[in-house]
């Protein structure tokens, strides 16, 4: 289109001009067919009087133009952009929905092409979920008020993108263009950003103006492509000093990228080769995972630097210790999915902010954790130790821990002082260890004045055990071989709401008499193999909410 309006105004020269129906060019010296496969137009003057403005010229012929080329099929090779139809003015594409306030909604439609003609007023562009390859510029620049643009997930190539694809789109804010088929980044992007997402591509390349010199850009998602050290620019970020947010994580980086924005909080290097010393000061939150035991010296030169980071995962790696030097601050620390067996004297002692420690699926012992492992730790309340190899509770714990997940290890017994110090526990998950019935102390949970919820399910109890905290609400024994509910296991605990039982072997005769009355707040049961309803049950019913899983008999 600008290519037809500039020759028009070649061949106009100072007099107005129309079509004649004579062949001929439109203007001396300009080869190209008129109408890109119709007879040559000549554009002759027209003397009317009161000839209408330079604008209304070039609509006129511009119209004429496109009435004349109706049937035209084959367009010349070179030829930029592509046909509209003829006749046809800008407005909603078909089978997409528009509004009135400029969005335009041509998700998951299956189009081909881009489409044509689209509404100049058009803020808001979704075209996800088709089968998009090519973007033609001279249909964006025509876009001028375009703020969103949505092409994830169709099948643009870079070829298929050009450079001054987003030249002309002075106001565009955000870009989606993840999952595609891109091998490089555009060379420059619009300064007017504020997010961009190249994720699920093929980058291999990102230049300087791609990222650099926007300075209302605020999140970039980079994950899942190609990219190498050598394909990053290293003034990547250059005038873009206000980017929060950089995901990378599974590319092919050795080194973390360099030169990074001062406001950047939140970096993720998920299952990236990283070998170089820290040097992010400034950095809030980071996902650094690939972090093998071979690279260990890397954190120790550089981790202590990071004095404001918060959240750090070093999750998957394989690990066999946790590396000293951690940054003091952390509050969330994910340790799991390792190998690790030992937690030293040390290690965490110094991070006084840590929050929660994630150490499941790991391979840790009763043993190869120190006593004073979590000593002075006065901030954590949630320690994760589900999945490894404890064959009994650890020593030591924290003693402000309000959750402690252990279930699915190898602990056989719970002596009276395992939980002497923890006062403030208040869930405590227990299921699926090797605990029988005799090897639970009667007086282990006599300091848990706080434990709301207590999970014995998948052991390997034959009775109830003595000693429940009065102030459970929730307790779960199910998936046991329990075949007696000896008279006082359940005595006084008034607060009990919930109450899980299945999969064991009671009998009705197997529950003292008395049990039912004693929970007076009981709102849930799950039993199983009752044959009848037992005294004092029936006088709770009005209160019972949930007996779905009650097999009565």
């Amino acid at each position: 289109m600008r290519e037809v309006r500039e020759h028009l105004r070649a061949c106009e020269g100072s007099g107005n001009v129309v079509p004649s129906a004579q062949g001929g060019c439109w203007a001396e010296g300009w080869r190209r067919p008129c109408c890109w496969g119709c007879s040559r137009l000549r554009l002759t003057p027209l003397s009317v009087p009161g000839a209408m403005p330079a604008g209304g010229r070039e609509l006129l012929v511009l119209g004429l133009l496109a009435l004349g080329c109706a049937a035209a099929n084959d367009f010349p090779e070179g030829v930029v952009g592509r046909r509209r139809p003829p006749g046809l003015a800008p407005g909603c594409p078909r089978d997409c929905g528009c509004t009135q306030e400029g969005v335009v909604d041509c998700g998951g439609i299956d189009l081909k092409e881009f489409p044509l003609l689209l509404p100049e007023l058009t803020n808001h562009l979704s075209l996800q979920n088709n089968q998009i390859e090519e973007i033609f510029p001279e249909e964006l620049a025509r876009l001028h008020r375009l703020e969103t643009l949505n092409l994830q997930n169709n099948r643009l190539t870079s070829k298929g993108l050009p450079e001054e694809a987003f030249e002309h789109l002075e106001n565009l804010n955000y870009l989606y263009l993840a999952n595609n088929k891109l091998t490089v980044a555009p060379k420059f992007l619009p300064n007017t950003l504020i997010s961009a997402d190249f994720a699920a591509n093929y980058l291999t390349k990102i230049y300087g103006l791609t990222f650099g010199q926007k300075p209302n850009l605020r999140s970039v998602y980079l994950h899942n492509n190609k990219l190498s050290d050598a394909g990053l620019p290293d003034n990547m970020f250059n005038g873009s000093n206000n980017v929060e947010i950089l995901i990378m994580s599974s590319n092919f980086l050795k080194y973390v990228p360099k030169n990074l924005p001062p406001a950047l909080y939140k970096l993720h290097l998920k299952s990236c080769c990283l070998m170089a010393a820290w040097e992010l000061c400034f950095i809030k939150e980071l996902f650094y995972i690939s972090l093998i035991m071979g690279q260990k010296r890397a954190v120790n030169k550089g981790a202590m630097k990071l004095s404001s980071l918060e959240y750090l995962d070093l999750s998957s790696n394989n690990l066999s210790q946790i590396p000293n030097g951690l940054p003091r601050n952390i509050v969330l620390l994910h340790l799991e999915k390792n190998a690790i067996k030992v937690i030293g004297r040390d290690v965490l002692t110094q991070i006084k902010n840590l929050e929660y420690l994630l150490l499941h699926n790991n391979k840790l012992k009763a043993r190869g954790i120190h006593p004073s492992a979590f000593q002075g730790l006065k901030k954590l309340h949630t320690v994760h130790l589900y999945n490894n190899l404890l064959e009994r509770i650890p020593s030591g714990l924290p003693r402000r821990v309000k959750t402690l997940m252990i279930l699915h290890n190898q602990i056989s017994e719970i002596n009276r002082n395992d939980f002497a110090t923890t006062y403030f526990l208040e869930e405590l998950n227990l299921s699926y260890n090797k605990l029988k019935s005799p090897q639970i102390h009667r007086e282990a949970f006599r300091k848990l004045r706080q434990l709301k919820s207590l999970d014995l399910s998948g052991n390997n109890l034959n009775t109830v055990p003595y000693g429940f905290p009065k102030n459970l609400q929730v307790l779960k024994l199910k998936e046991n071989e329990i075949s007696d509910i000896p008279k006082g296991t359940l005595s006084g605990m008034t607060k009990l709401r919930e109450l899980y039982l299945s999969n064991n072997k009671l009998k009705v005769n197997s529950i003292y008499s008395r049990a039912w009355r004693e929970l007076s707040s009981l709102q849930a049961v799950r039993n199983n193999l009752i044959c009848a309803v037992q005294n004092g049950l029936s006088e709770l019913l009005h209160w019972l909410k949930d007996l779905s899983a009650f097999p009565f008999r």
